[in-house]
């Protein structure tokens, strides 16, 4: 496994892979890497000749500075753990190699249809500006076949199907599941920051998911929004940011079922903010 940290080695690696007709899958992350991540990479690895893996934490992407500062940075760790989920290539750039001063200090601009206004967007103002920023750009350097996101970042995942339709990438997107624990807590880097106690409480979120589907269609999605907003918020140490049920494509809310709805939550357990979704089919 190669590890290349600047841009003009990348090119030089690319050019060598495409020079022999090879396929490119790539996964893009920031690193702190849990079996979630290693899930994307093997399946990748298994449907491509080569197997490209970022590891870059995106300073365009973060509101808060102070956050981007905690992020958790070990790559020999990373490292480690991709080469033996079958990774070819890690990408692991600095942010000074990666942007110019202008990228740095500009505002990205695309246009997100109002993606970017709801859910996470509401919260995170800036954030998908940041996303598409950073994404479209290792697209453009890596030049994969094909593209692995988990869908646990689901609102994520619906601005980047938008992004490669409107600017026109010939990448396949490949949706894959939401990878979890034994317990059903949703696998993230943040789950590391929950106490033992915090653990236990945090799973009622994918438990009370997974109960509001028995609700439908009896359950308007106004209805079934405040029946899980008022169960997670009973759970002593759980309190929801935002619970929304939407359309998967647009993002926008609904009123009446689909015949596949997305339900997004954002819920703190303690000072950690964990998100998880749930599909609802009629």
């Amino acid at each position: 496994m190669r590890i290349v940290k600047t841009i003009n080695e990348l090119n030089s690696l690319i050019n060598e892979i495409k020079s022999e007709s090879k396929t490119i899958g790539f996964v893009p992350t920031m690193g702190a890497l849990h079996n979630g991540h290693l899930t994307l990479v093997r399946q990748c690895a298994a449907e491509n000749d080569v197997c490209v893996v970022s590891i870059f934490v995106n300073p365009t992407q973060f509101n808060n500075k102070t956050d981007l500062e905690k992020y958790p940075r070990n790559l020999e760790k990373d490292a480690e753990m991709l080469e033996t989920a079958g990774c070819a290539c890690v990408f692991a750039p600095s942010a000074d190699d990666f942007y110019s001063a202008d990228e740095l200090n500009n505002t990205f601009d695309f246009d997100f249809g109002g993606m970017d206004k709801v859910m996470e967007g509401k919260f995170r103002p800036g954030h998908f500006n940041g996303v598409v920023q950073v994404v479209s750009k290792l697209f453009s350097l890596v030049q994969p076949d094909k593209a692995y996101f988990g869908k646990k970042d689901f609102q994520q995942l619906a601005i980047i199907h938008r992004m490669v339709r409107l600017m026109n990438f010939k990448i396949d997107i490949i949706d894959c599941p939401i990878v979890r624990e034994a317990s059903g807590l949703a696998m993230s880097s943040r789950n590391e920051r929950l106490s033992a106690a915090e653990r236990e409480i945090a799973v009622n979120i994918s438990r009370i998911l997974n109960e509001s589907r028995k609700l439908l269609p009896e359950k308007t999605p106004a209805e079934l929004i405040c029946w899980v907003t008022d169960e997670v918020n009973a759970i002593s140490g759980l309190e929801v940011e935002y619970f929304e049920i939407a359309d998967p494509v647009t993002l926008t809310t609904i009123d009446t079922w689909l015949p596949k709805s997305i339900g997004c939550i954002a819920v703190y357990c303690g000072d950690v903010r964990l998100i998880d979704n749930i599909e609802y089919c009629l």
